[in-house]
């Protein structure tokens, strides 16, 4: 199977689904990357710059991804673009790796950037837009910004969908940690210690010991 996921930023692949992604790739099927944003200056300097395209290549090396598609667009700044010009940005991109299955940010996140990605990415993925392929798209938590919007029922991740994780979380957390810039103490949401508990939580909703947990948005049988 073709499976991409999409990322607003790097790591939040990690923290949304991680784990599904290794048991993907154990699983032989296809597995591509799309980063929707890219850090700049004068936001970051330039070492800081280079330590994250380090961690970017460190990252998918790790989870052995086929394909590793980078929009490039200014990241905590897609407020300020023409939605037109995201929309056809990551058009062409899930053209590019055509995939079954599509893994997406939540919609009610409290960063702009996962808004607008998510929004962008369902115009792109329409129903009869058939060329894209698209026939199962699943929108994954990310700690920090899925948990921290406000709790207003139009927001709220309910999860319908549950990924048994268990042979794969201390893997996930070792990629986790490649993110030295954006990894946090505990008790902070990106905190190792944190993403655990959030497995085990999720996996208890199931019985299970880890899992990661998403909202089904469409699926075609």
């Amino acid at each position: 199977m073709r499976v991409t996921v999409i990322s607003p930023h790097p790591d939040d692949e990690t923290l949304g689904c991680g784990g599904t992604l290794l048991k993907h790739k154990a699983a032989g099927d296809q597995l591509d990357w799309i980063i929707v944003t890219r850090a700049h200056q004068p936001k970051w300097d330039k070492a800081s710059l280079s330590q994250k395209e380090h961690e970017i290549d460190a990252v998918a090396s790790a989870y052995g991804f086929d394909d590793v598609v980078r929009l490039g667009l200014p990241t905590m700044q897609l407020d300020s673009l023409p939605l037109g010009d995201v929309i056809s940005s990551i058009s062409d991109a899930v053209n590019k790796t055509k995939p079954r299955q599509l893994y997406l940010n939540h919609s009610g996140d409290i960063h702009s950037d996962h808004r607008i990605v998510f929004d962008a990415t369902m115009s792109a993925v329409k129903s009869f837009n058939s060329k894209l392929g698209v026939n199962r798209l699943l929108s994954y938590e990310t700690l920090s910004s899925t948990e921290a919007a406000p709790a207003y029922a139009s927001r709220a991740f309910l999860p319908n969908v549950f990924s048994d994780i268990t042979p794969f979380i201390d893997k996930k957390l070792e990629i986790m940690s490649l993110y030295e810039t954006e990894l946090q103490p505990f008790p902070l949401p990106r905190s190792t210690d944190t993403i655990r508990a959030l497995a085990r939580f999720r996996g208890a909703t199931m019985g299970l010991e880890y899992a990661e947990a998403f909202m089904l948005i469409r699926e075609l049988t």
